[in-house]
């Protein structure tokens, strides 16, 4: 059992209080998940600037990450660090020798995501208490989605916890079982994509990204997942520009949505949208299986 929120801001005076809100929306879904939670925030992005998330670096190995990362990308590095995650900001042209730095660099290091506008953190622990750790309730941004786990399938770890970012700016959280997860992982691993965990989530995240790196839009994409995905699912993905809500054929998993002039946001429960604000004149409704719901900001 999971629970999943995802909040899209179309009033941009809201996005000061975009973590907050969906902070709370988050800590609403413990009960769905205390195991583990995670969350994706879109904003700030910078012409020419790509954001990298990497987690589990440790103060005493920060001097040497350092200096080998000016080593491949030369000036114009920044570091944010919260908690065990570290948004490293870089030029983009040295995007590729970063990744290729962080792979090697070891000592527990691991990417997380990378792209324009995305920052993704995730953890073990109940969903408010991860919240915390990476002060959610303090960023801003465009739209977020996020993640609670009650793992059935896997061990509780931080690697196994949603979302799951497999392209750039693109990023999958999931509520349900896939079928044919492990047939879907072969194939995509001889189109060149990689795994990090055995989470049936992972790959549809993968499955997407493959797509989309074909030329596809998001909504294809989620239409041909369709036909190509067995299972019962929910899943909500994030985009640098917007977020798209999909339910299978059946539509077992719980979701509801709410949308007014300022916001679309998507949940588990309907309890979820209790505290945002005016939420009293939205408009509230069930998503309707095998159809794709998409927001983008112009």
């Amino acid at each position: 059992m999971c629970g999943i929120v995802g909040l899209f801001l179309k009033n941009p005076a809201l996005q000061p209080e975009l973590g907050l809100l969906t902070a709370q929306m988050l800590r609403v879904m413990t009960e769905r998940g205390p195991d583990s939670a995670g969350f994706a925030v879109y904003g700030g992005a910078r012409h020419g600037q790509t954001k990298i998330t990497v987690r589990g670096l440790v103060p005493s190995d920060m001097a040497a990450f350092e200096k080998g990362l000016l080593a491949c990308a030369g000036t114009g590095v920044t570091f944010l660090s919260r908690d065990d995650h570290t948004v490293i900001t870089v030029p983009t042209e040295h995007e590729k020798a970063v990744r290729q730095f962080i792979a090697a660099f070891g000592h527990g290091v691991s990417f997380v995501a990378s792209g324009d506008s995305i920052e993704l953190y995730k953890g073990v622990g109940l969903p408010e208490d991860v919240a915390t750790r990476f002060n959610l309730a303090g960023m801003s941004g465009t739209h977020a989605i996020g993640h609670t786990r009650m793992a059935t399938e896997s061990a509780v770890t931080t690697a196994g916890a949603h979302p799951f970012s497999t392209g750039p700016d693109q990023c999958l959280v999931h509520n349900g079982s896939l079928s044919n997860h492990n047939t879907l992982r072969r194939q995509l691993v001889r189109e060149g994509l990689t795994f990090e965990t055995e989470n049936d989530s992972e790959v549809a995240a993968g499955y997407l990204s493959w797509r989309l790196s074909r030329g596809e839009r998001l909504d294809e994409a989620l239409t041909a997942s369709l036909a190509d995905l067995d299972g019962f699912y929910t899943f909500v993905v994030g985009t640098r520009d917007g977020f798209a809500v999909l339910r299978d054929p059946v539509a077992c998993k719980p979701a509801v949505m709410a949308e007014t002039d300022d916001y679309v946001a998507f949940a588990s429960e309907y309890r979820a949208f209790a505290q945002l604000p005016g939420i009293g004149n939205a408009t509230v409704f069930e998503p309707e299986p095998q159809r794709v719901y998409h927001w983008e900001h112009a």
